[in-house]
């Protein structure tokens, strides 16, 4: 008997073991326990030598509470399997949703991917080219770096720099001026060449103009740093300017020859500008000897005034060749008006003299028409009344029957022929009327 209970004790921890793993049967499990308690009871009571009776009674109620145990156990199996099919229900139903919300994220994804993709290729196009806009640009840097070395080379030389200038100042002026206006390298009567000589008109007269670089000076004054070496530097740089100042007034002011002042043409705007900053007086000593310093912007204002007063210049030396010339050709409109009216007067003798011949030519077109006619039965008394008008004079216009006029009898030995106005004699006069 208490290997039976044990044996129905291990059932029911394996039960409530099995039971407690799973939270939907807590309610078996509780009545699992109360099952194993009473089973406990009972064995404790059979053990304190309780009746048999009693225990029977016990255990009966032991086997009712088992049947009650089975009839739950039941009950719990269906609603464990409702809860199961539920469960997979939702399961599923929650496995739809996430592979709903996979594919939705999916898309998103794939779609954000792409978009990215787009702006990545755009930006890294965009950013090629202003790669390739920065290789250029990086091109032209060194191609300027070369060229700012060249043209250090160049101002480094002081024969260079010459020929610089030079060619900067011919290059302002042959844009500025007609190709007859200027002259480069041109000598002047004392053997001196100038770099440039503008053509100007009497007065003032040529104007030489020569290029001047006084670099170093420049370049020693912008380095100095302490007083008294700006100073030395400020002294040399005007003293550099003055000597050139002086030596255009002496070589290129030529009394009679050129005009009575030079221009002094600085390549640079920088030297030009500390020129007329700091060192005024040297730009007046300059106005003093009618030397005046130019850089390539004044120059360039300087010469557009002097083609001005060329194209004056040469207007006024064209006037008097225009007037003389506006006078022959009054001369020649006079002549030919004269002429015209001679040949109106010849144009008007030519028509009278058509108009006449015409009339003649009708008058001889109706005799024709007559005599085509032969209406001779009445011709003794058209000629009896021409007759008779014919005694008024030997040179007097007759008229016929028909009204027209010819000739008297015997004008044709006697009367001379009529000029044309060409000289030349008219035609000969008409015939005479039948039975004249």
């Amino acid at each position: 008997m208490s290997g039976a209970a044990e044996g129905v004790g291990a059932e029911l921890a394996a039960l409530w073991a099995r039971l407690l793993a799973e939270p939907q049967l807590q309610i078996a499990a509780a009545l699992a326990a109360m099952a194993l308690v009473a089973l406990w009871a009972a064995l404790a009571a059979r053990r304190a030598g309780l009746a048999s009776a009693a225990l029977s009674a016990e255990i009966a109620a032991l086997a009712v509470a088992a049947r009650g145990l089975g009839a739950g156990q039941q009950q719990l199996a269906g609603g464990l399997r409702h809860v199961s099919e539920a469960q997979g229900a939702a399961q599923a139903r929650m496995a739809e949703s996430m592979e709903r919300r996979l594919e939705e994220v999916q898309r998103r994804m794939g779609d954000t991917l792409h978009g990215s993709a787009s702006r990545t290729a755009r930006a890294l196009g965009e950013l090629q080219t202003r790669l390739e806009a920065i290789d250029r640009a990086q091109t032209n840097i060194e191609r300027l770096s070369g060229d700012v070395l060249g043209l250090q080379d160049i101002l480094a030389n002081k024969q260079a720099r010459g020929a610089f200038g030079e060619i900067q100042l011919l290059d302002i002026v042959s844009k500025a001026l007609p190709p007859d206006g200027w002259s480069a390298q041109a000598t002047l009567a004392d053997g001196r060449r100038v770099d440039c000589l503008i053509h100007a008109p009497w007065p003032p007269g040529p104007i030489a103009v020569d290029a001047k670089f006084p670099l170093e000076a420049y370049e020693a004054l912008v380095a100095a740093e302490g007083e008294r070496e700006k100073r030395e530097a400020a002294r040399a740089f005007a003293a550099s300017v003055r000597k050139h100042v002086r030596d255009i007034a002496e070589r290129y002011v030529v009394p009679g020859e050129t005009a009575d002042g030079a221009l002094m043409f600085l390549p640079s705007e920088a030297v030009y500008a500390e020129l007329h900053a700091r060192h005024g007086e040297v730009v007046r000593e300059g106005f003093a000897l009618r030397v005046w310093i130019v850089s390539p912007t004044t120059l360039m204002a300087t010469l557009t005034t002097l083609r001005a007063v060329m194209k004056d210049a040469r207007m006024a030396a064209q006037a008097g060749a225009m007037r003389r010339e506006l006078g022959l050709l009054h001369k020649d409109v006079e002549r030919l008006m004269t002429r015209v009216g001679r040949l109106d007067t010849h144009f008007e003798q030519a028509r009278r003299d058509v108009e006449e011949i015409r009339v003649s030519a009708e008058k001889a077109g109706a005799r024709a028409l007559r005599l085509e006619a032969a209406d001779f039965g009445e011709q003794p008394q058209a000629d009896a009344g021409v007759a008779a008008p014919r005694s008024h004079g030997a040179n007097g216009a007759q008229s016929d029957a028909g009204g027209e006029a010819s000739p008297a009898n015997g004008a044709g030995a006697g009367a001379a022929p009529r000029p044309t106005p060409s000289g030349a004699p008219s035609a000969a006069p008409e015939n005479a009327a039948p039975g004249a």
